[in-house]
C-alpha cells in the first residue's frame, strides 16, 4: 500500500499532538472485526457531476459497476450515504488522477478532498488509487456508463496492488 504503488491510504491521528502513523487508514469505524478475506469495498471515479461508483470484495477481488450518481453537493452526498447504508463497505477507494508524467491534474485536489470528505462524513478507510487513463480504458472496453466502468477498473487496480 505504497505510494510507488500507486495507492495513497490516508492516515490516522491518533490524538491531536501525536504524529502520523505510517500506513494506517485515515480512520475507522467502530464495528465487529472482519476478517481480511471478507472485507468489502466501494469505489468511486469521482467527478464534478458525475461519480462513477463500483462494489468489490476480497474475496471475489473482481469489482462490479454500481448506478453512477448523477448529482453535485448535497445531493451527491445523500447518494453517496444511501450507497454506504446499502452495501455497508469495511473501506473506501477514490480514484486520483494525475496527468502521463505524473503531475496533478486540474481535479487532482478535487478529487483527494472528495476522499477526506468521505472519510470524515463516514468514518470508514479511505485509499487512493492513481487513476490514469481508467475513463479511456473504460470507453475502449465499450462501457456503456464509463464513470461506473471506471469505478470499476479503480477497484481492479487496488485488488491487484493490495491483496
Amino acid at each position: 500500500m505504497s505510494e510507488a504503488m500507486g495507492v495513497t491510504p490516508h492516515v490516522a491521528v491518533p490524538a491531536a499532538d501525536a504524529a502520523p502513523s505510517a500506513g494506517a487508514p485515515l480512520a475507522t469505524a467502530v464495528k465487529p472485526a472482519v476478517p481480511a478475506h471478507f472485507q468489502s469495498f466501494l469505489a468511486f471515479d469521482f467527478g464534478v457531476k458525475r461519480t462513477g461508483v463500483a462494489y468489490g470484495s476480497r474475496m471475489l477481488r473482481e469489482a462490479q459497476p454500481q448506478a453512477t450518481v448523477n448529482a453535485e453537493g448535497d445531493a451527491r452526498w445523500a447518494l453517496i450515504t444511501k450507497r454506504i447504508a446499502e452495501w455497508q463497505p469495511d473501506a473506501l477507494v477514490v480514484g486520483v488522477p494525475y496527468h502521463p508524467d505524473g503531475a496533478a491534474h486540474e481535479n487532482t485536489a478535487k478529487a483527494k478532498k472528495f476522499a477526506r470528505q468521505l472519510n470524515g462524513r463516514f468514518n470508514l478507510p479511505v485509499f487512493e488509487v492513481d487513476e490514469r487513463y481508467s475513463t479511456t480504458e473504460a470507453h475502449s472496453q465499450g462501457a456503456k456508463d464509463a464513470d461506473a466502468a471506471s469505478a470499476c477498473i479503480i477497484l481492479n487496480q487496488f485488488f491487484r496492488e493490495n491483496l
